[in-house]
């Protein structure tokens, strides 16, 4: 008996990319590493939250990946196709920062680390190779997802749109307030939420048709 996948892997879809967006929102403002660390023994509930939220992001959205693949059927296929294998690895990395998260905060309370030693650790070469990577291919697969979706044609223009402002507040990011900034995460919240709910729409009304 056939196994019809295609809704679970939608609705992971969009419940990873809620998490995201609420672990993104709860994620407390810091101006520097001391406030890191200080943020580490004093909000730890909320601190072991936002880690075990993108956790959670990592795994739903690596699983609702395959849905979108319903939405280049007929067109942009191989761009389609490279856009989710660049965003998969985006989406893994994920995972990897809320270990790290955990980890600074079990670090914070374990150790006497100072500003200026977190500020050293953060700088250490294999550390930044790791965590620009991630942000890399997480923000050049939305790109890739974004400009795909546009040729497909399979969805409403605004959802691609959302993913390609996303991307491109990336550069102003650091300059918006930490509210605004936290908030633009509901921006790529919204376009996976509907990419998920078109992809499983498109999958019953092939399905239907059989």
């Amino acid at each position: 008996m056939r196994i019809d996948w295609i809704p679970y892997s939608a609705s992971a879809l969009v419940a990873g990319a809620t998490a995201l967006s609420v672990g993104a929102l709860l994620t407390p403002a810091i101006s520097d590493n001391s406030d890191t660390v200080m943020l580490s023994e004093f909000v730890d509930d909320r601190w072991l939250a936002v880690a075990a939220l993108y956790f959670i992001a990592s795994v739903a959205l690596t699983v609702g990946l395959p849905s979108i693949i319903t939405l280049f059927e007929e067109r942009g296929g191989r761009l389609g196709l490279t856009a989710i294998g660049v965003f998969a690895i985006g989406t893994l990395g994920v995972a990897g920062y809320a270990m790290l998260l955990a980890f600074v905060r079990a670090l914070a309370l374990k150790t006497d680390l100072t500003g200026n030693g977190l500020d050293e650790v953060a700088q250490e070469t294999g550390l930044l190779v790791f965590l620009y990577g991630w942000i890399g291919a997480f923000y050049l697969g939305e790109l890739l997802l974004g400009i795909a979706l546009l040729r497909a044609a399979t969805i409403a223009k605004w959802v691609p749109a959302l993913l390609l402002l996303h991307v491109a507040l990336l550069p102003i990011s650091t300059l918006l307030p930490d509210t605004v900034a936290s908030g633009t995460a509901l921006l790529i919240t919204v376009a996976l939420a509907a990419v998920g709910i078109q992809a499983n729409q498109m999958h019953a009304q092939t399905y239907s048709s059989i």
